[in-house]
């Protein structure tokens, strides 16, 4: 999926008052982490997450490697948060429409 730039910025404004709800620790990307997050994503398609990595490169690129294997959309990254998006097809609860 493919998210326009007027779907982006409505997933923005739609995750602004949210708090982040996987934290990525000193341990990474472990099982434990992509089934939280692959449980978030299904229940709430549009999540926060915080990625306390102190490099930046390595931020980006764990931020890349969530959306690789739980298959979501990067909506943004400011410093140490990240906002994915996951269509649930089944339950779809977040309008993509920015009207």
């Amino acid at each position: 999926m493919n998210l326009t730039d007027a779907q982006r910025r409505h997933l923005r404004s739609l995750a602004h008052p949210r708090k982040p709800i996987v934290t990525i620790g000193r341990n990474g990307l472990t099982d434990a982490v992509l089934v939280e997050l692959e449980q978030a994503l299904t229940h709430h398609e549009l999540v926060k997450i915080r990625v306390n990595i102190g490099d930046r490169e390595a931020r980006n690129g764990a931020v890349e490697e969530l959306c690789e294997r739980t298959g979501a959309e990067r909506v943004q990254r400011i410093g140490y948060v990240a906002t994915l998006f996951r269509r649930n097809p089944d339950d779809p609860k977040v309008s993509l429409d920015p009207a």
